[in-house]
């Protein structure tokens, strides 16, 4: 390319492009941005945290029972036929059981499975799953005793080739439990 002289149309230098080139560039990709925000927005967690932050004690409470209950178990699911098969050991026997798996970051990955209780073996459900999980989860496990709701919460890395173990880990934000 010939040098431009000082005569020539401004159109002709390579300098006013480069500059041109990167404000259309960042234009195009604000826009793009802007549309992907605006179509995909977050996620609400929570837009209440007053009342979240006191529902704490009662979701302590839930879980106190479990650890006084002497509440663990066992789940297994099965990526083929899609079972889920949990194993509770300790003081409570519900004929149902809710187990829910929260995706921490995807609201339409939470699964919500209702577990039975098997008749041939004592502290088995089972449960069905639809589809396959896997990757961080929330599991939470849900059961009655008498008239009070108890609940097992722990945070796990699902896989359909290890076996989840619920109950095992010391209640956080609890500690004045042993007293």
């Amino acid at each position: 390319m010939p040098a431009a002289t000082a005569a020539s149309p401004w159109y002709k230098h390579l300098w006013p492009w480069i500059i041109i080139g990167i404000l259309a560039c960042s234009v195009t990709l604000t826009l793009s941005m802007v549309t992907i925000a605006v179509k995909n927005p977050d996620n609400l967690v929570n837009d209440n945290y007053y009342e979240a932050g006191k529902g704490i004690n009662r979701s302590l409470d839930r879980e106190r029972l479990a650890q006084t209950l002497q509440l663990r178990g066992k789940l297994h699911l099965d990526e083929l036929t899609g079972e889920v098969e949990l194993q509770l050991t300790g003081y409570s026997n519900p004929n149902t059981l809710e187990l829910n798996l929260i995706s921490p970051t995807q609201p339409e990955k939470d699964r919500k499975i209702n577990l039975t209780r098997s008749d041939s073996e004592p502290g088995r459900y089972i449960g069905q799953v639809t589809d396959k999980v896997e990757g961080r989860r929330f599991v939470e496990l849900l059961g009655v005793e008498g008239d009070k709701t108890w609940r097992l919460f722990e945070e796990e890395e699902v896989s359909h080739d290890k076996d989840l173990l619920l109950g095992d880990e010391p209640l956080q934000g609890a500690e004045d439990l042993k007293k």
